[in-house]
């Protein structure tokens, strides 16, 4: 069954979707399974465009800037990890940098996870190809089950 679960979250209620699965998933598991959540929090690098008349230069984040990030990143998955409800889980807070389905399938990896938890929008059509899939290129390239949870009607995106 499944040991260690990755949650990646991105501080919206949309996000937080497949939490309340999670919470169902750990109770039907055998007693006595010492089971592992990570949520996994990906800040992504865009930079700051600087428009200065009619041109524009990209601007990195300075070193505080990216370390108050991170810190606010680890204060909500600290905060999240609380509401988790699973009796005998150990939920770990991680923090990392970078393109988000690559980072998500990097730490399924390295942590050894057996399952990916993650919510979707349910964007279709054109709206997805606009905005991209991350949930999509987690799917396609995890060799690990991913549970995709939809994100009730209505939920706001905080």
């Amino acid at each position: 069954m499944f040991k260690h679960i990755l949650v990646p979250l991105d501080g919206s209620k949309v996000g937080e979707a497949a939490l309340p699965v999670i919470d169902q998933l750990c109770d039907k598991l055998a007693a006595g399974t010492k089971v592992e959540i990570t949520l996994l929090g990906v800040i992504t690098l865009l930079r700051h465009w600087v428009v200065v008349g009619e041109a524009s230069a990209p601007v990195s984040y300075t070193e505080d800037e990216l370390n108050l990030i991170k810190q606010r990143v680890m204060d909500y998955l600290n905060t999240t990890a609380e509401t988790v409800k699973c009796r005998g889980v150990t939920v770990t807070p991680e923090v990392r940098t970078g393109n988000a389905a690559e980072e998500i399938l990097k730490a399924a990896e390295e942590l050894k996870a057996d399952l990916i938890a993650m919510s979707t929008h349910g964007r279709s059509g054109l709206r997805r190809l606009a905005f991209g899939s991350i949930t999509d290129k987690v799917l396609h390239g995890a060799g690990i089950p991913v549970l995709m949870v939809r994100a009730a009607e209505g939920t706001i995106n905080e």
